[in-house]
């Protein structure tokens, strides 16, 4: 698939099968067994992804998928509980009604990761369900004040899980404050990149399927924003163009290996 594509919102029934279907994303999803769609639920307050977007990418899935996949919907809501949240925006109905399972990453069972590409954490604890998943990021995109932009990249903050990462007083994630939330954003996508970003810009007239990376960029113009002053879209960015480079250089070392031992 190509980085990806935008499309104008007409409504989440129509837009989301359509334009997952240009792309050919039905084709792609049976390549999987287990799915999940994170969307962004931050708490009881916040411009949260819209329960009628999740059941229209939720049902788009089930249709598609292979025979044995198993899809979830995960998040982790930052000082209000998961569960409430689900609750109070449809999500446990739409669970119900297509005996999915909801998932709070804030409790979920999660494995210890290390990089060196990390800036700020030593390491961090990472929900499993999403390291053996294909996830799908589903933020609603708004301008935030913490974040700069709401957007795929940004909502995998809810990976921390609050069991790790919540203050000793304080039922919000203090521990991934403890410095600029950049370099939290910039780590938690270290541990994984969401394999594909759907971004419901509906107030802005827009959908963005593809690269999470790259559909930030291209969202971030929507909200009056140039991606390269968002801290966190700019510092990942940096990360990536140097792997890059190392991977390349990497690659060279071996062809220029593989051409002395013909030589010789």
């Amino acid at each position: 698939m190509a980085k990806g594509v935008s499309a104008k919102f007409v409504s989440y029934e129509e837009t989301l099968p359509k334009i997952l279907s240009l792309i050919k994303f039905d084709q792609e999803l049976k390549k999987y067994d287990s799915i999940v769609i994170k969307p962004s639920l931050r708490n009881l307050f916040s411009h949260n992804t819209s329960a009628i977007c999740v059941e229209s990418l939720l049902n788009f899935c089930l249709q598609h998928k292979s025979p044995q996949a198993k899809v979830y919907i995960a998040e982790g809501s930052d000082g209000d509980e998961t569960l409430e949240v689900f609750e109070a925006f449809n999500y446990k109905k739409i669970a119900e009604k297509y005996n999915v399972s909801l998932i709070d990453l804030n409790t979920a069972e999660s494995e210890l990761i290390q990089k060196p590409s990390f800036l700020k954490f030593e390491s961090i604890n990472y929900p499993k369900i999403l390291l053996n998943s294909y996830v799908i990021s589903l933020p609603r995109l708004f301008p935030d004040a913490e974040t700069e932009m709401q957007g795929a990249l940004a909502n995998m903050l809810g990976a921390f899980p609050s069991m790790y990462y919540q203050g000793f007083f304080n039922p919000k994630k203090t521990k991934i404050r403890k410095w600029p939330i950049k370099y939290s954003i910039h780590d938690i996508v270290q541990c994984k990149m969401p394999n594909l970003a759907i971004i419901d810009a509906s107030d802005y007239g827009k959908i963005f399927i593809g690269n999470p990376l790259e559909m930030d960029k291209q969202a971030s113009n929507l909200i009056g924003k140039d991606w390269k002053k968002i801290s966190h879209l700019k510092i990942i960015e940096e990360t990536f163009q140097k792997e890059q480079m190392q991977a390349l250089a990497r690659t060279s070392a071996k062809e220029e290996k593989k051409e002395e031992q013909q030589d010789f």
